[in-house]
């Protein structure tokens, strides 16, 4: 992988296009989400994930050494890596809440069972004979093979950014640990607006709302940031990173699973950014950072 060289005028230029253009469509996102209008929400979203890869261009940051051909030749373990860690520590993480919390687990399944009905769903589940359970299973099981690459196409859009750019960028200023730090802290910050007025991720009625929320997902985004990061020193390929962040964002039913009167404390857990589901990413992010250290 060759190294990327940015001047401080591109930097600039990069996170100018990144913030604003992305914080703008997230306003209008969150416009249409209180409004009730998900079809819209749905089609923005993916479009500002493009931000970062087009701050990249018009930075004129050279896409070239970024690893756009695979060569994972006594690889595959990163690979296995990208693709069920995420899946991994989220069951441990939803796992660690729920022994905590065991009176916030939805046996009953009322918020998925809730959720699905409002999207018209449900009855069709049920007159195919699906359970709620099963439905869980079939999702379970294409977050960690179909979904992270149908994923990876839409999060590549923040990963030639991020990883490509922001990161080595950030490295070789700060040094490895600290340049992570800062970067994952950045990408937190990129999902601000639509936290505070759409909701994003926690809702509008956690625990700490709306302040603690940003704050707890920036610790969150710095700890994923390190594990992507690690795959892509280790695959030197862009790719990868972008398999992880797909699979991040494809196993996400532990958010489902809790009863409804719980849902405030989404900022504790289950799902992989709450406080305490987020420890098991935490201790191997750390350790990611220890080696490197010892090294």
């Amino acid at each position: 992988m060759e190294t990327i060289n940015l001047s401080k005028k591109q930097f600039v230029i990069y996170m100018t296009v990144t913030f604003a253009l992305a914080w703008i469509l997230e306003m209008i996102a969150s416009i249409f989400a209180n409004k009730g209008n998900q079809m819209m929400f749905t089609i923005i979203m993916p479009i500002t994930m493009y931000m970062p890869f087009l701050g990249v261009l018009v930075a004129r940051i050279p896409l070239k050494g970024m690893g756009w051909v695979p060569h994972l030749k006594g690889k595959i373990r990163y690979v296995l890596f990208a693709l069920w860690m995420p899946a991994i520590l989220s069951i441990l993480g939803g796992v660690l809440f729920f022994v905590i919390f065991p009176d916030t687990f939805d046996s009953e399944f009322l918020t998925l069972r809730g959720i699905l009905e409002e999207a018209g769903a449900l009855e069709q589940f049920e007159a195919q004979g699906l359970t709620i359970p099963m439905y869980l299973l079939i999702t379970s099981l294409q977050a960690v093979t179909i979904a992270p690459f149908m994923n990876m196409f839409v999060t590549l859009g923040e990963e030639v950014g991020w990883r490509g750019a922001l990161y080595p960028y950030l490295k070789k200023k700060l040094g490895i640990n600290l340049g992570r730090i800062v970067g994952g802290a950045i990408w937190g910050a990129w999902h601000w607006p639509i936290m505070i007025f759409a909701g994003y991720e926690y809702g509008k009625e956690y625990i700490g709302a709306p302040v603690l929320g940003p704050i707890v997902f920036c610790i969150c985004t710095i700890m994923m940031g390190i594990l992507h990061d690690y795959v892509y020193e280790k695959t030197e390929t862009i790719w990868l990173p972008s398999l992880m962040h797909g699979a991040t964002n494809a196993f996400t039913i532990f958010a489902y699973l809790v009863k409804p009167e719980y849902s405030n404390m989404a900022i504790l857990g289950p799902a992989y950014i709450g406080i305490i589901s987020m420890i098991p990413m935490i201790i191997i992010a750390a350790m990611i950072c220890l080696k490197k250290t010892r090294n």
